[in-house]
């Protein structure tokens, strides 16, 4: 049971974080574009985010993000299963 309550808690928390990192950033960058002679820099960069997350969407950056957090939310429930058998096996070895 405290496998299964990892491996999910694990997923969850794989999945959010990169759309909580997307998110910030966005956000971070949308807050410093109020800075008078950044509008430019900071466009740019917001339109270069974008487009990584398009590239990853076929199109479509919310797509992106989920495709993501998906592949993110998928490679930590990996990771937690094999930290979860090695350690099993430790245990058994000792």
């Amino acid at each position: 049971m405290n496998f299964f309550r990892s491996l999910v808690l694990t997923t969850i928390f794989s999945f959010i974080a990169p759309i909580f990192l997307f998110g910030g950033i966005l956000l971070v960058l949308s807050v410093f574009s109020y800075i008078p002679g950044l509008q430019g820099m900071i466009a740019d960069i917001s339109v270069e985010v974008i487009h990584f997350l398009d590239t990853f969407g076929s199109g479509s950056s919310l797509n992106g993000l989920l495709i993501i957090s998906l592949t993110c939310g998928f490679v930590g429930a990996l990771f937690d299963t094999y930290v979860y058998y090695r350690s099993q096996i430790l245990r058994t070895d000792s």
